[in-house]
């Protein structure tokens, strides 16, 4: 029979392993460390800037352009990937062809693929001289590279990965019989999909959509190869801080801190779903 004082005895013993074990600084050393490399940087970034000049910074041409590019890319690139996404996810979740397996390895590929290469496909396929590219300017005279069009395509092509694996879990984890009952009340499978499905996995949605948006924002590598980096034209924020670390430190530091305080609000957003 276990007495008092040994369930005491043994508790102490608990806390002593997880606080007072000497071994335990071996994994506690490494792991802070950790910490130092991922937060001293950002920490670094805030000190850095002219908070008196901050309004200034932002104000300039060369920043505001970037900003009202950057919103007007990204909310267009997340209306795109709400609308054909959500649908992928589907198909990827209530899917049985023996495909279906291919294709989410096949649109999770721009998760792991640099950047860089990934502007290469994207003139590879829309180029003047690209699979679908040469057709369009041949025949419509219609030209995507280096245009506001191909910011959105590149933000689309890196930022809709995130969204459908966020959304596809949810939907896996819906019960199917949900279905099954909309279907002998009559609803068709597109109502159900409307009127069952994406409101049953609405947080999944906002998730997704949010990690979409802010992969979107940061987007660099394959807008620059894609897009080029035209003030006004294709110059996102993220190239704006590129070009400006040569111009005009002040205003590179004041938009880098813009994106930090984004990405902060993302996570704030999916706190519940990341951080607890």
């Amino acid at each position: 029979m276990t007495t008092p004082t040994t369930r005491t005895g043994s508790a102490t013993a608990a806390t002593r392993g997880r606080a007072g074990n000497p071994r335990a600084w071996a994994l506690l050393v490494p792991a802070w460390a950790a910490v130092a490399l991922l937060v001293v940087p950002l920490v670094a970034l805030v000190l850095q800037v002219d908070w008196a000049g901050l309004p200034e910074d932002l104000a300039s041409p060369l920043a505001w352009q970037a900003i009202r590019l950057s919103a007007l890319t990204t909310s267009t690139t997340l209306v795109v990937v709400l609308l054909l996404g959500t649908p992928l996810a589907w198909m990827l979740a209530r899917g049985t062809h023996p495909a279906i397996p291919w294709v989410r390895a096949l649109v999770t590929v721009p998760l792991v693929l640099p950047p860089v290469v990934g502007g290469v496909a994207l003139l590879a396929a829309y180029g003047r001289t690209g699979v679908l590219g040469g057709p369009l300017d041949d025949w419509l005279g219609i030209t995507l590279p280096f245009t506001t069009v191909a910011v959105v395509l590149a933000e689309v092509f890196v930022a809709m990965p995130f969204y459908v694996i966020s959304v596809e879990g949810a939907m896996r984890g819906l019960d199917r019989r949900y279905d099954g009952i909309a279907a002998t009340l009559g609803a068709s499978p597109l109502r159900t999909f409307l009127t069952v499905v994406v409101p049953m996995v609405g947080p999944g949605i906002a998730a997704g959509a949010a990690l979409a948006w802010a992969r979107a924002l940061g987007e660099f590598g394959a807008t620059i190869t894609f897009a080029g980096n035209f003030p006004g034209r294709t110059q996102t924020v993220p190239l704006a801080v590129f070009t400006a670390l040569e111009q005009d430190p002040d205003a590179a530091v004041a938009l880098s801190v813009l994106m930090l305080a984004v990405c902060v609000l993302v996570l704030a957003v999916l706190r519940r779903r990341w951080l607890t």
